[in-house]
C-alpha cells in the first residue's frame, strides 16, 4: 500500500487490488466535479479532436489573459502544472535552489533531475507551518526559489507583503522566484493574496497555475505559467514537446474559465465543508492545522490510520514522504457533505475499535 500513498489520486491501484472504487480523500479535486459547460463543450467539439492541437493555444490564451488580466503573450500552457515545473527546471538549469519544507514534492524531484543542489527552509508546526521572514536570509547564493501559496500539504497562506520582499530579494540576488498558485482560486478573497498584479514589475518571477484541481480537470491535464520576461518564457517553451496541450484540454479550458458562478459556489462550499471537517477532526483529538484551501493537514497519534481507513475503502494522503513531516501527519481533501460524513464516520469507527 506504500506505493499508492506516494501521491494522491491513485484510485486505479486500489481498484486493481480490491475490485471496487474507493472514497478518495487523497486527491484535492473540486468536489463540484467537472463543470457542466465543460462537458457540453467537450461533446460539441468532438469532431475537431482528429487534428493536431494548436501549439500556440491561441483561443485559450485569449481566455486566460482576460481572466487573469495579464498579457496574452506572457502566458505559456503545458500538460498540467507538473509539466510546467519540470520545464522550468530543464530550461533554466539552476545550480542551487531553495525550497520550503514541507511543500509539494515535484519541485525537488524536478530540480534533482537537473543535478541541482537543494537547500530547505523548514516550516515549524508550532507556528502553523507559516513562512517567516527568515526565508529572506537564505536566498543569497541561490539560482531559483520555489514557494507554494497556498502551500501544499499545509494549506496555509504566505503574507503577500512577504512574497513581495522575497521577489525583491531574489531580483537583487539575480535569482528566479517561482510562485505556485495552483490552489489560489479556491480562496474567495484571492486578490488579497495572489501576486499576479505585481508580476509586470518583476522579470524574475514566474507564477504557476492549473485547471487540474479548481475545475476538476485532473484527467485532462492543463496547466500554465505567467511571466513578464518573454525570454524566460521562450526557454521554458523550448524545454517541452510541441503538442503538450491536447485539443480537448484547450476546449475544456476555454469553457471552464468563463464559468464565474462555478468559482463562487466552489469557494462557498469549500469554506463551509472545511469548517465541518476541521471541527470533527479536532473532536477526535487530532491536531488540525489551519487551512485556507480545499484540503486539511492534521496530526494523529495513530501511525496506521491510512492502512485502517484503506481497509474501509477510504483513501487519505499519508504525508511521511513530505520533507519535514513524519508518519503521524495526514492530509485529506475537502469534499461534499455526504462524502465528508462518510469519512468522519469511518474515522470514528477506526478510533473506536482501537
Amino acid at each position: 500500500m506504500d506505493d499508492i500513498a506516494m501521491h494522491g489520486g491513485d484510485i486505479y491501484s486500489y481498484m486493481e487490488m480490491n475490485g471496487a472504487k474507493p472514497l478518495d480523500y487523497s486527491a484535492n479535486i473540486n468536489p463540484l466535479g467537472l463543470p457542466d459547460n465543460v462537458k457540453k463543450a467537450l461533446a460539441q467539439n468532438i469532431e475537431s479532436y482528429s487534428a493536431y492541437p494548436d501549439t500556440n493555444c491561441r483561443k485559450l490564451k485569449e481566455a486566460v489573459s482576460a481572466y487573469e488580466k495579464f498579457e496574452a503573450d506572457c502566458i505559456l500552457f503545458g500538460n498540467g502544472a507538473a509539466d510546467i515545473i519540470y520545464r522550468i527546471c530543464y530550461a533554466l538549469r539552476p545550480k542551487t535552489a531553495l525550497l520550503t519544507a514541507p511543500t509539494f514534492s515535484e519541485y525537488g524531484q524536478a530540480l534533482e533531475n537537473t543535478g541541482c543542489k537543494i537547500e530547505y527552509f523548514g516550516l515549524s508546526p508550532e507556528y502553523g507551518f507559516t513562512v517567516g521572514t527568515g526565508i529572506l536570509e537564505q536566498v543569497s547564493g541561490k539560482d531559483i526559489v520555489f514557494i507554494c501559496n497556498p502551500n501544499n500539504p499545509t494549506g496555509n497562506l504566505a503574507d503577500r507583503s512577504l512574497i513581495y520582499k522575497l521577489a525583491e530579494k531574489c531580483r537583487k540576488e539575480n535569482c528566479i522566484l517561482v510562485i505556485d498558485e495552483c490552489f489560489m482560486d479556491f480562496i474567495a478573497e484571492k486578490k488579497s493574496y495572489s501576486f499576479i498584479e505585481y508580476l509586470e514589475d518583476f522579470d524574475n518571477v514566474i507564477i504557476v497555475k492549473a485547471f487540474t484541481k479548481i475545475f476538476a480537470m485532473a484527467g485532462l491535464r492543463l496547466g500554465y505559467c505567467l511571466c513578464s520576461n518573454k525570454e524566460i518564457l521562450l526557454k521554458i517553451e523550448k524545454a517541452g514537446q510541441p503538442w503538450s496541450v491536447s485539443t480537448p484540454a484547450q476546449v475544456a479550458g476555454i469553457a471552464a474559465i468563463g464559468d464565474k458562478d462555478y468559482l463562487i459556489r466552489t469557494a462557498r462550499i469549500i469554506d463551509e465543508e472545511r469548517g465541518y471537517l476541521s471541527k470533527n477532526l479536532s473532536s477526535f483529538g487530532f491536531t488540525v492545522f489551519e487551512s485556507h484551501t480545499n484540503f486539511i493537514l492534521f496530526k494523529a497519534e495513530q501511525t496506521d490510520l491510512y492502512d485502517r481507513l484503506y481497509k474501509k475503502g477510504v483513501l487519505i494522503r499519508k504525508c511521511a514522504n513530505f520533507k519535514g513531516l513524519d508518519d503521524t501527519y495526514y492530509r485529506i481533501a475537502v469534499r461534499c457533505r455526504e462524502d465528508n460524513e462518510k469519512l468522519i464516520n469511518a474515522i470514528s469507527e477506526v478510533i473506536k475499535n482501537g
